[in-house]
């Protein structure tokens, strides 16, 4: 699933395109792209000038000069790409958006169908109006008003392993399973010492690596391990190739050349080192 490096790649992509321009079309050609969150049909952004792009953690939103937001999310396998107009619909095209653009128009494309767009009323929030969908959803490591303080709290009085609280988008955003075992690696932290065990310094070097590792994946556009996360211009990103951990299990560790291991986790995996990264017990050997 994309994770925030991706959808921020995205958003830049799509800001820097869209930004100012009015929707004269919007057709959408599946249901399934539609997450009901207000009554008013997709349809209502016709005629809306697009203001800004925007993000937080996994989710963009389209700023309109309306009293709602366009939303979308990636889910697993969603594209949203500039396509030329004379381009052949891509069969999983859910939705074709003409933006006043002569040569290309937006299509937001997913084979899996775990993606959405959506209308959604707006709500205030403390830096102004946001999708009501989005307010409960925590703020992440590069929103100008992340409270690290508040967060690195939080996390440690879970009881939780490390690596699930990461993931937990209430806490804190925009991680995924990819820039969870990247940060983890990177701060010489086990993914299943419990969050409640870590000192203050570990977790802020663990939010620390966490921004660190985006911002080189952000820079490179993104991991790309299939065609099916791509930009804008329907380009693959190439962070995959700098992975310390994610998808190298019996390779060897960058760091000590132990092989890295990947263990189960919530129907997925986790990768580590396991010399680099031994799980403190230091508050009742959990």
């Amino acid at each position: 699933m994309p994770e925030l490096p991706e959808v921020e790649t995205v958003r830049r992509g799509l800001s820097k395109r869209l930004t100012g321009k009015r929707i004269k079309e919007f057709e959408v050609l599946s249901n399934a792209a539609n997450r009901q969150s207000t009554d008013l049909p997709l349809s209502s952004v016709l005629g809306a000038k697009i203001l800004d792009i925007r993000r937080r953690g996994k989710f963009l939103w389209f700023v309109l000069d309306r009293d709602f937001a366009l939303m979308g999310h990636l889910g697993m396998s969603g594209q949203m790409v500039l396509s030329l107009k004379n381009e052949e619909l891509h069969k999983h095209t859910r939705i074709r958006m003409d933006y006043g653009d002569k040569k290309r128009d937006f299509r937001f494309i997913d084979q899996r169908t775990f993606g959405w767009m959506a209308i959604d009323n707006l709500v205030e929030s403390d830096d102004g109006q946001i999708p009501r969908s989005f307010a409960r959803i925590a703020r992440d490591p590069f929103d100008p008003k992340f409270d690290q303080n508040k967060v690195i709290a939080r996390m440690r009085k879970s009881n939780s392993q490390i690596k699930k609280v990461l993931l937990d988008q209430n806490v804190i955003s925009g991680i995924g399973n990819i820039y969870a075992d990247e940060a983890l690696w990177l701060a010489k932290i086990h993914p299943e010492t419990h969050a409640i065990n870590l000192s203050e310094g570990d977790v802020k070097k663990i939010l620390t690596s966490v921004v660190k590792v985006m911002k080189r994946a952000i820079e490179k556009g993104g991991t790309s391990f299939d065609d099916l996360y791509i930009d804008v211009n329907g380009e693959s990103g190439y962070f995959e190739i700098s992975l310390n951990a994610y998808g190298r299990d019996g390779e060897s560790c960058r760091r000590c050349r132990t092989m890295i291991r990947r263990i189960p986790f919530a129907n997925r995996s986790s990768h580590f080192c396991p010399k680099c990264q031994v799980k403190s017990r230091r508050k009742g050997g959990q």
